[in-house]
């Protein structure tokens, strides 16, 4: 793509400016715009073939499970139940959480749906497929079940209550909604049969949490026990895990803080890629020493231990505190891909904000969109390995709307524009140029044919200077 400088010169003016490191930009597709008036939506997933699961909300507060494929939207339960899609492989086969119309005979509101009208009702996993939805197969003596991803071999991850009472399970209801939980709950993978197995806890564990797999087998969740682990929609425990793919369960460490569940603070593994790296939410110390943990942040672990970066507390790998954007005091990784690029959350006096976490550097996403929308706030994104991006996003009216995001093409941007100066030698500037792929950019700078000749030095630079010869005159760059 050229882009053009266009100036007037003739004396001396001699600019410093700064290269940045390049990022990938993105176009926004609003994918609420595919529902009727009233209804908002929030996308939860995004397959490596762009295929995008979520959530439709009617006027009436009704969740329904859709996804969004080649433009169209798909509505995949069609029951008269709130339900969710939270998965998608790329042969299309979709991770729905659906109400039954059975009520829970504990009414624990396994799945948050309950809404204070009447006893709650059973929350059980499926499989959509060309239309069909499929029920995985329950614990021995479970009644609720949960799910998250599903990986290319057909494998689902998620929770499934057993039938064991669990007396350490706290009364009362979650301050996420849940509960009061009554039943022990195990973090599980349904074979591409539904058949589940169980994925056990860290050693002293009781309870397991699990929302996200690769296509190696591999999960990644947290556990603990029924008193200190939390059910989603907001979940967490005391314990980072990641399951290898026989099933064993390695402690992934965390960045130094304890789970506080009033305040709802505590430690989750949201994502993983194929390259067995790990994102999500851990807490962080209390301050000053000694004061419970109020605050967590996004992280990232790797299996290969990178120095200064590893924080004291991590276990058999790296756990590297991903931080906050500026001014914000809370963030969270959503989604990680086979680049280890991690997308998350970041919250602040700002409200929220996604993030984009590319080699060290986290930035605003909002930032990245091209052209930019202020009316529209980038949130709570997920992120497939060819960096597309699907998330909710808040628009200035208050409405809730999925949204996709794809990289934009590489694009040029030269300057200065149309701009008059008095000057024998000026710089020239490229670095608002972005790449589609986010990998560093090569530059060529030219006189298109026609213009007035200048020399231009360091040409293949972002910011190469020019010295004009002639006396005024119109000049013309191109990048």
């Amino acid at each position: 793509m050229k882009s053009i400088a266009t100036l007037i010169a003739a004396a001396n003016l001699l600019a410093t400016l700064a290269t940045a490191q390049p990022l990938p930009h993105y176009t926004v597709t609003d994918l609420n715009k595919t529902l009727p008036d009233g209804w908002s939506s929030a996308a939860t997933f995004v397959s490596d073939n762009g295929i995008v699961t979520g959530i439709a909300t009617a006027p009436d507060h009704t969740q329904h499970a859709v996804l969004w494929q080649g433009g169209k939207i798909v509505q995949i339960d069609k029951r008269d139940l709130n339900s969710g899609a939270f998965g998608v492989n790329e042969r299309g086969q979709a991770t729905v959480q659906s109400e039954t119309k059975d009520p829970d005979p504990n009414n624990e509101n396994f799945c948050a749906y309950n809404t204070g009208k009447g006893p709650s009702l059973k929350c059980l996993p499926f499989v959509w497929q060309d239309g069909v939805l499929t029920q995985l197969m329950p614990l021995k003596g479970g009644v609720n079940g949960t799910l998250g991803t599903i990986n290319n071999r057909g494998e689902v991850v998620g929770i499934a209550e057993n039938g064991t009472r669990d007396p350490d399970c706290p009364p009362g209801v979650a301050f996420d909604g849940t509960g009061p939980q009554v039943l022990n709950f195990q973090a599980v993978i349904w074979g591409p049969n539904g058949e589940p197995r169980v994925l056990r806890p860290l050693k002293g564990d009781t309870v397991g949490l699990a929302f996200f797999n690769n296509d190696n087998g591999q999960a990644a969740g947290a556990s603990g026990k029924c008193s200190n682990t939390v059910l989603p929609p907001i979940a967490f425990g005391p314990h980072l895990v990641l399951w290898e793919r026989d099933g064993s369960a390695v402690d992934l460490g965390s960045l130094g803080g304890t789970v506080n569940r009033e305040a709802g603070v505590g430690h989750m593994s949201l994502a993983i890629n194929n390259r067995g790296q790990v994102a999500g939410i851990s807490a962080i110390p209390g301050d000053p020493a000694g004061t419970p943990s109020t605050a967590s942040h996004a992280f990232l672990w790797t299996r290969e231990k990178i120095g200064i970066d590893c924080a004291p507390t991590g276990l058999n790998g790296c756990m590297r505190d991903l931080g906050t954007l500026e001014g914000d005091f809370v963030s969270v990784g959503l989604g990680i891909n086979d680049r280890g690029e991690v997308v998350g959350l970041s919250i602040g006096e700002q409200g929220l904000r996604g993030f984009f976490w590319q080699n060290g550097v986290m930035t605003d996403l909002n930032k990245l969109v091209t052209p930019r929308d202020p009316t529209f706030t980038l949130q709570f994104p997920g992120i497939n390995s060819r960096g597309e991006i699907a998330g909710s996003g808040m628009t200035s009216t208050g409405e809730t709307h999925a949204f996709l995001a794809t990289r934009a093409p590489t694009g040029a941007s030269a300057g200065p524009k149309n701009t008059t100066v008095i000057a024998r030698q000026i710089t020239l500037d490229g670095t608002a140029s972005f790449s589609a792929d986010g990998k560093p950019l090569t530059y060529l700078w030219s006189i298109p044919q026609g213009s007035p000749s200048a020399a231009i030095l360091h040409g293949t630079t972002a910011t190469p200077e020019v010295q004009f010869a002639s006396g005024r005159n119109a000049y013309i760059f191109q990048l």
